[in-house]
């Protein structure tokens, strides 16, 4: 499999373009921001997009969705439960940026829990972890040990959950139902800041590990 991690926008965010090495089918997990700088990357590893898969429609995860779309014609995927949080990005953008931006078109299909989705020889099961948000999922690639997981688990920390939407105990109830139920040598692709594991959060994390010393 290629992995690219993008970093884009204001905040940072970690933008993942999957590929497959045999049929070259790609997708884009969470783009933030720099559509150029996305599509040239695509491009660049002679990838054929496939579609836009979407943990959660934070506005800093999803800004770049319109101008994929209608560059590509790929379908745009989220879970329904993040509609709301999605059609509230114009306001929140205007909230904590003081910018303008148009809304997020409506995704063409919704993501559902125990889903399983397909891209040449790819397998993303998507799994439901509410909490950081309302229709929060991650997707996991059981043969590459692989767990995409957005805004809920970070190195040594967790997503945010004074956000509209969220809750802390659910954010934690879905880490350790999810995540933490996959085994140690899962590579935890986060949607800010460095990789981990699941072996390494289970035991270091202040919040969900062995030595937890937070309280929520």
């Amino acid at each position: 499999m290629i992995i690219k991690k993008i970093t884009v926008g204001l905040l940072e965010e970690n933008c993942y373009l999957l590929g497959c090495e045999e049929t070259r089918a790609a997708i884009l997990i969470d783009p933030g921001d720099s559509a150029r700088s996305i599509l040239r990357q695509v491009e660049e590893d002679g990838l054929e997009l496939q579609a836009i898969v979407n943990t959660h429609a934070h506005f800093d995860h999803v800004l770049a969705v319109n101008d994929i779309v209608d560059a590509t014609g790929v379908p745009f995927w989220l879970h329904e439960l993040d509609l709301p949080t999605l059609q509230a990005v114009p306001v929140q953008v205007e909230a904590w940026l003081g910018a303008r931006v148009p809304p997020v078109r409506h995704p063409d299909h919704y993501l559902k829990e125990g889903q399983t989705l397909e891209f040449g020889t790819m397998r993303l099961q998507v799994r439901f972890v509410p909490g950081h948000a309302p229709g929060h999922v991650a997707f996991v690639e059981e043969a590459r040990r692989l767990a995409i997981v957005g805004d809920t688990l970070f190195h040594r920390g967790i997503g945010r959950f004074d956000l509209p939407g969220a809750d802390g105990p659910t954010l934690l109830a879905s880490i350790t139902d999810q995540l933490l139920t996959l085994e140690d040598d899962f590579v935890v692709l986060p949607g800010h800041g460095p990789e981990t594991t699941i072996g390494e959060e289970r035991v270091q994390n202040p919040y969900v590990g062995e030595y937890a010393t937070f309280v929520v």
